[in-house]
């Protein structure tokens, strides 16, 4: 039985041939504080080390924080002190998130780097990169909530829920931008949240989660100050950039010059997994949101992730954008049967995890290969390096 299937076109293939990779990052912190500080980490690594490598690992630290804080602290209970049944995460495992983000953040800077250092620059380290970018918006956010537990000072998990949702498109519109314009303009939040994450974490391993335990004048409580700054951000510093971004191209005659239905084509699938999922969660027979958040936003942010990866590989590829990618399909059986068998809603709720995992880690693994093969290169080595 062959496993492995072959998920891209000679179409693909041939526009990844073409690809050149164009971005442009205006970030004061990214540009006068990350990259020179990038540029002296980079001087560190052999040059034996593929750009690749250096990629995964730093996914790798954001998987282990998510293990650590679902070992700790997997209801979101543990930093809600009305909720006493539940341990409080020790102030060590903040320190340890800390230093897993600052090194998931610097070698997500260097792996470029190290790419051009090596004269190993190609389509599949983007592909690789961005795509496990997109599955990390996820595990960090995630990790976050446990800083403010789920009852008092903080947010409901359906509006952690929603915030979650803000992450995932404001990720996902700057591939919507790079798809219609054919640059990726790196948005000025993603250097500032993951600074303002460690920074939370360092605090948080010094004062425990107390420290966030209080209310601004008119009862604003820090989790829900957390939630408004990224709603704001969204709303003032990434979609209107964005809707500017991709005018100016049409204006300009700069960009793909897509008709309106195929500019709009990648937003298609996204909507309907926020449609059904929603749907599901605030329609719950049993409220499975309450019941168990974290394996809701653990599917969720995985099809997430497979479906910004889909686009992801459009835009590189200059290809059209699947419109309905076959993950949804489960989504919306089991969306269907959690209200026809409803004692069985939260088992349906892991059986789609555990589809949404096997579903995305086949993909992404038939794709790099594919890719490798193409191209003739390894994944994590780099090909005839003799030093």
């Amino acid at each position: 039985m062959r496993l492995e299937v072959e998920y891209l076109s000679q179409e693909h293939l041939a526009g990844f041939e073409n690809y050149k990779y164009s971005s442009l990052d205006t970030s004061p912190l990214s540009i006068y504080v990350m990259h020179p500080f990038w540029n002296k980490v980079v001087q560190f690594c052999p040059k034996w080390v593929a750009p690749n490598a250096l990629t995964f690992s730093g996914f790798l630290f954001t998987v282990v924080n998510f293990v650590i804080f679902s070992r700790y602290d997997y209801y979101f209970f543990a930093s809600s002190d009305d909720q006493t049944q539940y341990p409080a995460i020790p102030k060590w495992i903040f320190a340890l998130a800390a230093f897993n983000i600052f090194m998931a953040y610097t070698l997500d800077g260097i792996d470029g780097k190290q790419a051009r250092r090596t004269q190993t620059s190609g389509p599949l380290g983007e592909l690789f990169d961005h795509g496990l970018d997109s599955w990390t918006a996820m595990l960090i956010t995630s990790c976050m909530y446990s800083v403010f537990g789920r009852t008092e000072h903080s947010v409901s998990p359906l509006r952690m829920y929603f915030i979650l949702w803000n992450v995932f498109v404001n990720f996902y519109l700057s591939h919507w931008e790079k798809y219609n314009t054919g640059v990726l303009f790196l948005p000025w939040g993603y250097d500032a949240s993951m600074v303002a994450t460690i920074v939370v974490f360092i605090l948080t391993s010094f004062a425990g989660h107390a420290a966030w335990k209080f209310d601004l004048p008119g009862g604003l409580s820090a989790g829900s100050m957390f939630e408004m700054l990224l709603y704001v951000s969204a709303l003032v510093s990434n979609l209107p950039v964005v809707l500017w971004n991709i005018y100016k191209s049409y204006r300009d005659k700069t960009g793909k010059m897509r008709t309106l239905p195929e500019a709009l084509r990648p937003l298609i699938p996204l909507t309907i997994l926020f449609a059904i999922a929603t749907t599901w969660v605030i329609y719950s027979p049993n409220k499975i949101i309450y019941a168990d958040p974290r394996i809701i936003y653990f599917a969720v942010g995985t099809i997430f992730s497979n479906i910004c990866c889909r686009l992801i590989v459009a835009q590189m590829s200059n290809t059209r954008c699947e419109i309905l990618p076959w993950i949804l399909v489960p989504v919306a059986g089991t969306a269907v049967f959690a209200y026809i068998i409803p004692k069985l809603e939260l088992q349906l709720m892991y059986i789609l995890a555990a589809i949404a995992l096997a579903a995305h880690v086949h993909y992404g693994t038939c794709v790099v290969r594919q890719m490798c093969r193409h191209f003739r290169i390894h994944t994590f080595r780099i090909k005839n390096h003799s030093e």
